[in-house]
């Protein structure tokens, strides 16, 4: 097969989130043992004291310090990071699973804090701020008009639960300012996007990250899929990223029977820790689908390999990011963090999926790129595997180490609609940001209008994908829609649909032509 490569994806949105196993303090009890690194660390010191005493221009020590450390950690592996304590908050947040704000997603277009949603049941919903809603005020703040960064402005919003801000908010649709007196509560970032149902057996559940809330998100979804009639489940698990390990374990345990391992870990002594399934389980017999993709990486793969090496269900999809290494976090006084890699891990059948990282940090996350370059995202026969490293499932089934989790069925990019980066394109921001411009315009064009009815008025007309056309050949020159012409329609009706309707929405209309569920469905 011949493939175009002469565009090279543009808005490749891997979100790598590095897996993270909660952990105490690094404990370094033995002094006599680290003496060579004590001397190694009072010359450290003396210097840093040095530069700060006698240095004969003034300077930031901290940002000689944090220098220092990012240093340090990049001879390690990858996945050893500092968070400067900027970033640290954010980051925890994320993992968190709720957060105390006003709860809306907004998008600052031409210098405006507008609305594109207020979050289901939050209390701006509750207080009757809507989508288009331009804020100007936050209290006494002026938001518009100043080109103020987003963590400026997420922090007129979060505060205190129970504490009050007033917003000041312009109603375009109505052409009036109106106060609104928001109590701030706790507003759940969901980690589950969706719990639907494909069709009357078939329930599907898509997993963005496996932050603090994530089992319990799965499991209650799961438990109303199958009083829905669920009898086969798919977990969507691409451009999954990774998170808490322990979150997947937990959905692993509901999948598997008691006393089937789940993964394993081993440390620089070889200490070995085994995880095994207890008891429970929701879902420990029916059909079993995992979908996963170039992106689907660290806790992803830890509950991919743990149902692939225990024949419980079926991979589908492209091989996997290989991330198989667990951090340890140790937090500092300043409010920032080290995760420093304290263990490998291995799947039920006791290989490593981590893939080499020798050759550099900057070449080991160019990998991903490279499976473009090399056409293993088009074709299984191009996935380079390592015969050394073959392992047999019970069933006697034949799985590699070395690098990601190889899908038992494959399912390659959607290259004879669309190229990749159109592909990426289309699952981008900047999609979203689009949508909303054109919605601010026409938002009255869609009022009233049943979800079916909206689907017949966005299929009957091609206006929006040459809106969209001609506002990437301004922006993105050398991208070609026209032979993608269905995906990109499919990818701007969802996105409409989602601002309108709802995630669900988001949903149904994707994974109506998604490739990986036809190819489920007709499996069955």
């Amino acid at each position: 097969m011949k493939i175009n490569y002469k565009y090279r994806p543009i808005y490749i949105s891997i979100i790598l989130s590095i897996g993270i196993l909660i952990g105490g303090f690094l404990n370094f009890s033995n002094q006599n043992q680290f003496s060579d690194v004590n001397n190694s660390k009072a010359k450290l010191n003396k210097l840093i004291d040095f530069i700060n005493n006698e240095y004969v221009d003034e300077l930031n020590t901290d940002s000689i310090v944090n220098r220092t450390v990012d240093n340090i950690l990049s001879q390690l592996d990858p996945h050893s990071v500092y968070i400067p304590a900027s970033e640290q908050e954010e980051v925890a947040q994320n993992m968190k699973g709720d957060f105390v704000g006003i709860g809306v997603r907004f998008y600052l277009y031409k210098d405006t804090v507008a609305v594109v949603e207020s979050m289901a049941n939050g209390p701006s919903a509750k207080a009757g701020i809507k989508a288009g809603d331009r804020i100007l005020y936050a209290d006494d703040v002026r938001l518009f008009g100043r080109k103020l960064p987003t963590d400026s402005l997420f922090s007129k919003f979060k505060g205190a639960e129970g504490s009050q801000v007033v917003l000041t908010v312009y109603r375009k649709s109505e052409k009036k300012k109106i106060n609104f007196i928001i109590k701030r509560g706790v507003v759940p970032l969901k980690s589950v996007d969706v719990g639907l149902m494909l069709n009357a057996s078939t329930a599907y559940i898509k997993i963005n990250r496996f932050a603090e809330t994530t089992y319990e998100e799965f499991k209650s979804n799961l438990i109303r899929l199958k009083k829905h009639g669920a009898k086969t489940l798919v977990i969507d698990l691409r451009d999954n990223g990774g998170g808490y390990m322990e979150e997947a374990i937990e959905i692993a345990d509901e999948l598997l029977a008691n006393r089937k391992l789940i993964v394993f870990t081993k440390n620089k002594k070889g200490k070995i820790d085994k995880t095994y399934a207890t008891e429970r389980g929701d879902f420990e017999s029916g059909n079993l689908f995992v979908l996963i993709n170039e992106n689907t990486a660290s806790a992803s793969e830890i509950l991919a390999g743990a149902v692939q090496d225990n024949d419980r269900g079926t991979i589908v999809g492209r091989r996997s990011f290989g991330k198989g290494l667990v951090q340890r976090e140790i937090d500092f006084d300043d409010g920032s963090a080290v995760r420093l890699t304290v263990a490998r891990y291995y799947t039920p059948t006791g290989r490593s999926i981590q893939k080499p990282y020798v050759k550099g940090e900057e070449q080991y996350f160019k990998e991903s790129e490279a499976r473009f370059k090399n056409g293993e995202l088009y074709d299984k026969e191009c996935i380079e595997v390592d015969d050394s490293l073959k392992f047999k499932t019970p069933k006697g089934k034949i799985v590699y180490g070395g690098g990601g989790i190889v899908p038992d069925i494959f399912v390659p990019l959607e290259f004879e609609h669309a190229d990749e980066a159109t592909l990426y394109l289309m699952e981008s921001g900047i999609v979203g940001n689009f949508v909303f411009e054109q919605l601010d315009k026409k938002r009255n064009t869609f009022k009233g209008l049943s979800f079916e009815q909206f689907l017949k008025k966005m299929n009957a007309t091609d206006e929006y994908f040459n809106v969209f056309d001609k506002f990437l050949s301004k922006h993105i020159p050398g991208i070609q829609l026209e032979k993608g012409k269905s995906v990109v329609k499919r990818h701007l009706n969802a996105e409409f649909a989602k601002q309108l309707y709802g995630e669900k929405a988001y949903y149904d209309i994707l994974l109506k032509n998604d490739v990986m569920i036809k190819t489920i469905l007709a499996k069955k």
